[in-house]
C-alpha cells in the first residue's frame, strides 16, 4: 500500500487500532480518527516508532460536519489530493457483550447504537466519496450478529444489520468498491475478551482494501473463511 492514504475511524483501540498499524506497516499513510483525540497519541507514536506515518484527527462520526472535516484533512495529506481507502469501523455497544436483549433495551441505547453504528457509517461513506480516488475502496466492519439469530445483542445487532444495508447501497449506487468485512469473534473492549487477537484479523481488512479482486468483494460480506480461501 505504498504511497496510499487510508482513513480508519474508531482507530484508538481494538480492530481499528490493529488495522491502522497494519496498513501503516504496509506503507500507507494512515489518517486515524476517534471521538477522543487524546486517545490517538499512543497509536501515532507506535506507528512512528515502527517507521510508518500517521495523522491523528479528532472526529465524532455522529456529527457529519466532523466527518466532512476529517475527509477534507485526509485528502490534503493524500497523494494527489485524494483518499485511497476508508475503513468505517467506529462503533459503540451499550452494555456487556451478549447481555442486552432487545426486549429490555432502553430507547437511549437504541438511538445511540443507530446514530453511531449506522448513521455514522452513512456519514463516513457519504463524506468520503467526494475525496475518494477513482479506484478507491471502502470497508465497513460488521459481524455475524447482523445476520444470524444471536441472543442478547439487542439494538447493537440491529444497527450492524442496518450498517450492512448502507454498505450494499453505496456499492450499488457508486462505481467504488464497497464491501463488508466480518472478522469473526475478536477480543476487544466492545465484544469481550474472547476471540481472535485484533492483530490477527487486520490482514483481512488490508486484503479487502488492496488485493482482493473487485468483483469478489464489491457489495459482499467477506468473512474469515472467505479471506482464507481466497488467499490460500
Amino acid at each position: 500500500m505504498n504511497g496510499q492514504t487510508v482513513v480508519v475511524t474508531g482507530a484508538s483501540r481494538g480492530i481499528g487500532r490493529a488495522v491502522a498499524v497494519d496498513v501503516a506497516d504496509a506503507g500507507a499513510h494512515v489518517v486515524v480518527c476517534a471521538r477522543n483525540g487524546d486517545t490517538l497519541t499512543d497509536l501515532t507514536e507506535e506507528i512512528d516508532e515502527r517507521g510508518g506515518s500517521a495523522t491523528p484527527v479528532r472526529a465524532d462520526v455522529r456529527d457529519e460536519y466532523d466527518v466532512e472535516r476529517l475527509m477534507e484533512q485526509a485528502a490534503q495529506v493524500g497523494h494527489g489530493g485524494s483518499i485511497d481507502a476508508v475503513v468505517a469501523n467506529a462503533a459503540v455497544y451499550h452494555g456487556d457483550s451478549g447481555t442486552t436483549p432487545l426486549s429490555t433495551e432502553s430507547y437511549t441505547a437504541f438511538d445511540n447504537h443507530l446514530r453511531t453504528n449506522t448513521r455514522g457509517v452513512f456519514a463516513t461513506l457519504r463524506e468520503a466519496l467526494p475525496h475518494l480516488a477513482e479506484n478507491g475502496r471502502i470497508v465497513v466492519t460488521s459481524g455475524i450478529v447482523a445476520r444470524d439469530h444471536v441472543e442478547g445483542y439487542g439494538s447493537y445487532a440491529v444497527s450492524k444489520a442496518a450498517a450492512e444495508a448502507v454498505a450494499r447501497g453505496f456499492a450499488a449506487d457508486t462505481d467504488h468498491v464497497v464491501c463488508i468485512v466480518d472478522p469473526g469473534q475478536v477480543a476487544t473492549d466492545l465484544s469481550g475478551d474472547r476471540g481472535h487477537d485484533p492483530a490477527d484479523v487486520a490482514p483481512q481488512f488490508r486484503w479487502a482494501l488492496s488485493e482482493a479482486p473487485a468483483d469478489l468483494v464489491d457489495g459482499e460480506i467477506i468473512d474469515r473463511g472467505d479471506w482464507r480461501s481466497a488467499t490460500a
